[in-house]
This record gives C-alpha cells, sequence and structure tokens, in this order.
C-alpha cells in the first residue's frame, strides 16, 4: 500500500490522535449497534500496546443547533469502549480548551482518551464539517502524530481528518488500510474474471459506479429498484415500479457502451402493493400496469449464480430486492449465497443496505470483506479520490 500505516509510525510515549468512527446508533443513551466500536478495538489496542497515548475523535450524528446536541454525546460510546478493552477510559466532554489540553497532557503510556463529539463543533459556522483550518491547526497541537482510521468519512474533507492530517505526520489504521487494500484494489487491479453486481433503488446513486465499472468489470449484473429505469430504457412496460423517467436515455447510453458486460434479471417477483402479505406474481417480459417489481425472481438468482461461477473478485452494493420484507428477500439472499460460497475468490460488500442484508443473513464471515463506509466505498467505486485518504502520509 502506497500510504502510510500504523506500524510504519514510531508510538512510544507519543499522543496518537487518532480519527475513528464512531456514528452508533443509540436510543434513550444506550447503544443500539457497537459493531463500529469493536471494528476499530485492534488499531487502539496496537497503538496502547506500543505505549502510545491514543486520543479518540469522532462525530455522532448531525448537530446544527444547540438542541441537536442532545443525546449526541460520545459519553456512552466512550463507557462502551472501556467495557470492551477492559480498561479505563477517560471522556472529555469538550471539544477544545484547558480541561482537554490539560486531561492529555497528564496522560501516561498506554493512556486512552475520548473527546466530545467533533460536530459540536459545527454550531458555530460548521467549522469541523467545513474543515476549518484554524480548527484542523488546533486539534493537531494536541498530538504528535494521526491515524486516520474512519474510513466512513474519508469521502469528505473535514477537520478532524484532513485537517489534522495536513499539520501532522499521519497514517492509516488498520481498518483503513483494509479499506484501501479491498476496495481500491478490486477497483484498480482485480484478479479476473471481476464481477461487479449493483441493486439499490435509483441509477442516479449508482451512475458513476456504473460508468467507471464499465470499463473495469467482466460482467456487471443489475438488481433492485434500478432495474426498471433500464426496463423502460429497452422498450419494456414496468406497470407501477420505481423508475426514474429523467434517467432513461442515461440508462439507454450506459447499455450501448457497456456491450454484453451488463446484465439485467430476466424475471421479476411482483405485487400490487408493497406490503408482506400481498399476493405475488412472477412476469419474465412485461409488468402489468397495476402491479410492481419487488425482488429479482427464480430465474434471474439462477442466472446471477451462473454468471458468478468462476469469478476471482466480485464486489456487490445494493439489494436485489425490497429485502426488509421477507417476502421480497429471495433475491438478495440467493445471491449473497451465490457470493458466499464462491471458493478461491476476493469477495467484497461495499456497505449500506448489502453489508445489512448479509450480516442479518449470518453471511458476514464468510466475506473476504465487508466496508464500514457506504458512500466512502461507493465514491471509492466510481474511481475517485478520497480526501480522508488522500490526506494520508505517503510511505
Amino acid at each position: 500500500m502506497a500510504k502510510k500505516t500504523v506500524e510504519d509510525l514510531e508510538l512510544k510515549d507519543k499522543k496518537v490522535l487518532v480519527r475513528v468512527d464512531f456514528n452508533v446508533p443509540l436510543k434513550d443513551g444506550e447503544i443500539t449497534n457497537d459493531n463500529r466500536i469493536v471494528a476499530a478495538l485492534p488499531t487502539i489496542k496496537y497503538i496502547t500496546e506500543k505505549g502510545g497515548k491514543a486520543i479518540l475523535f469522532s462525530h455522532l450524528g448531525r448537530v446544527k443547533t444547540e438542541e441537536d446536541k442532545e443525546g449526541k454525546s460520545l459519553k456512552p460510546v466512550a463507557k462502551r469502549l472501556s467495557e470492551l478493552l477492559d480498561t479505563p477510559v477517560t471522556f472529555i466532554p469538550e471539544t477544545r480548551g484547558e480541561a482537554l489540553e490539560k486531561a492529555i497532557s497528564n496522560m501516561s503510556a498506554g493512556d486512552i482518551l475520548v473527546v466530545e463529539n467533533t460536530r459540536f463543533e459545527d454550531i458555530d459556522g460548521k467549522k469541523e464539517s467545513k474543515n476549518d483550518p484554524e480548527l484542523g491547526k488546533y486539534w493537531a497541537s494536541l498530538g504528535d502524530v494521526f491515524i486516520n482510521d474512519a474510513f466512513g468519512t474519508a469521502h469528505r474533507a473535514h477537520a478532524s481528518n484532513v485537517g489534522i492530517a495536513s499539520n501532522l505526520p499521519s497514517a492509516a489504521g488498520y481498518l483503513m488500510e483494509k479499506e484501501i487494500k479491498f476496495i481500491g484494489g478490486a477497483v484498480d487491479e482485480p484478479k479476473r474474471p471481476f464481477v461487479a453486481i449493483l441493486g439499490g433503488a435509483k441509477v442516479s446513486d449508482k451512475i458513476g459506479v456504473i460508468e467507471n465499472l464499465i470499463e473495469k468489470a467482466d460482467k456487471i449484473l443489475i438488481g433492485g429498484g434500478m432495474t426498471y429505469t433500464f426496463n423502460v430504457a429497452q422498450g419494456r412496460e414496468i406497470g407501477k415500479s420505481i423508475v426514474e423517467l429523467d434517467k432513461v436515455d442515461l440508462a439507454k447510453s450506459l447499455l450501448e457502451k457497456a456491450g454484453d458486460k451488463i446484465i439485467l434479471p430476466v424475471d421479476t417477483v411482483c405485487a400490487a402493493e408493497f406490503d408482506n402479505d400481498a399476493a405475488t406474481e412472477i412476469h419474465t417480459e412485461n409488468i402489468p400496469a397495476n402491479l410492481e417489481g419487488l425482488d429479482i425472481g427464480p430465474k434471474t438468482i439462477e442466472l446471477f449464480t451462473k454468471e458468478l461461477q468462476g469469478a476471482k473478485t466480485v464486489v456487490w452494493n445494493g439489494p436485489m430486492g425490497v429485502f426488509e420484507l421477507p417476502t421480497f428477500a429471495k433475491g438478495t439472499i440467493g445471491v449473497c449465497e451465490a457470493i458466499a460460497n464462491l471458493e478461491d475468490a476476493t469477495t467484497i460488500i461495499g456497505g449500506g443496505d448489502s453489508a445489512a442484508a448479509a450480516i442479518q443473513l449470518g453471511y458476514a464471515e464468510k466475506f473476504t470483506h465487508i466496508s464500514t463506509g457506504g458512500g466512502a466505498s461507493l465514491e471509492y467505486l466510481e474511481g475517485k479520490k478520497l480526501p480522508g485518504v488522500e490526506s494520508i502520509s505517503d510511505k
């Protein structure tokens, strides 16, 4: 990897600023899913084992007003981190000032400190989100080196990632390193055949990804709601299915550009309403006017499974249907199983709903890599340069 990693830096007795992604779901002050905290543990442990002082920065939710601060403190996160590591973790309810500076200067080798939600700095002019240079410089002044381990925010230039990295020697944490290796590697140097599977509701969300992958992938399998915009481009009837009429010409041009690379569903599970108990019908060519397509059909699952055989690199982003309703989850389950059962293949899920589906269906362990950043992984798949990655020091 061309970027420095946490193992390239001398950490002993150093104040190590770490950008983590602790943007976890909270309900009544309790964390409902601690996956993101768990994902950061290897980097934090490495720093403390090497005698570094770990000073952790993260955002939590969106904060625009004083009222927004309610329920957005990182205090419960610091508590959970302490439990997971079975070690004391200091929480400072400030993003700058004397209390924070004093607490950092009192740290010993191996100590861990969590700084309050970086987005609290957004109340007065979006200082964090707009990468205010003065704020980035101030935070950098609190440490000796910087580790960026928050891939989920890598597509944004914030004071707590790009701002700090502009003022200190920096490196990627283990999580960030893994994301760069797998998602970056899949796009830049894939083992072939390279098959991409794209789902989700809108073509507009995936235009850049499709355009980039037409150049890179051997096959692109398309499912989910965006199928119907492509179907309209082919002159098919789609009934009440979701469609972006302003993207039909674009879908047509993508089909022309891709030739036989793009593979669309050959049958669709349809219903008259968006309801788990609705009666379903399977249609192959046109969908009747009173029905909408809500999942790929059994023949498509078969076709996609066949197209995946022998693939050496697979990237999956987006569900094949309305997978949150069990009646319309079979397509997503089928694709998930087909990828999970491939032998000798690098299999990557690009975050978001597909990651949630794989975890929910119990297939997480069978994938080579599940990305922690939905938006960031999408932009990476588009071939865009991510500010959070670019700002890390080169080897």
